[in-house]
């Protein structure tokens, strides 16, 4: 995973978002403090690096607790941007239950259009070079392997997902799903699905009128065939008798 570089609110030295906290002042780095885009912020920052939200202060949630399926370490149940999650301390994932990410992503691409926050989108991160070695990783809550999925299908930000329980995303992925959302991307992914969808509808079509043309030429042949050897046999029999 990429590290992105924050400035220490307390001494202003550049610092790598991947790190526990700044190393000239040793101010400590919160693993996940945004409650708008959820953006990684320095502890006592007030405004958000990424979106310009105000800090908000995280609280517990009631939620039970559950192993980070990479660490394998307690989560801690937070209440974030109105958000009910899990959160691993040690690696920066979050794991959302389907119902939290579903409300997640219908209220950021609601706010996104009331606001007027949509702006052009980027081309998407090519998947294959966010992760050199793929690991599919347990559900947290069934323990099965969960599926990776490209989110929208053209995000680029690929999520692994258990369809059941939740979606688990490494340090930075709920962000990078939230400037997703709000730069239009889930009508984006609604648009070229409709498109793929017609396109498919177009070439069955095309290959029903085909098939259709082609059997009645098939039948149309069959009919001429026994008509020529019709009269071939009346020929014949006409120069037998003579």
């Amino acid at each position: 995973m990429k590290a992105e570089t924050l400035n220490c609110p307390n001494c202003g030295a550049s610092i790598s978002s991947d790190a526990p906290q700044c190393r000239y002042c040793e101010s400590k780095l919160a693993t996940v403090s945004c409650p708008s885009c959820f953006g990684m912020m320095f502890i006592g920052s007030r405004h958000c690096p990424h979106c310009g939200a105000a800090a908000a202060q995280v609280e517990a949630a009631e939620l039970s607790i559950l192993k980070c399926p990479k660490c394998k370490r307690d989560m801690l149940p937070i209440t974030l941007g109105g958000s009910a999650m899990r959160e691993c301390e040690s690696c920066g994932g979050l794991w959302l239950e389907v119902a939290a990410f579903e409300k997640l992503c219908a209220d950021r691409e609601q706010q996104s259009a009331v606001l007027g926050m949509a702006s052009p989108m980027t081309a998407p991160q090519d998947p294959t070079k966010r992760e050199v070695k793929v690991r599919y990783i347990p559900c947290p809550q069934c323990g099965q392997l969960m599926n990776r999925i490209n989110f929208a299908r053209c995000s680029g930000v690929i999520v692994d997902v258990c369809r059941g329980h939740g979606t688990w995303f490494d340090e930075s992925e709920l962000r990078e799903i939230v400037e997703f959302i709000r730069a239009g991307g889930l009508e984006l992914s609604r648009q070229k699905e409709k498109r793929e969808l017609a396109f498919e509808r177009e070439q069955l079509q095309r290959e029903q009128f085909i098939a259709s043309r082609t059997d009645a030429r098939a039948f149309s042949f069959s009919d001429e065939d026994r008509l020529e050897g019709f009269s071939a046999a009346r020929g014949l029999l006409k120069f037998l008798l003579e």
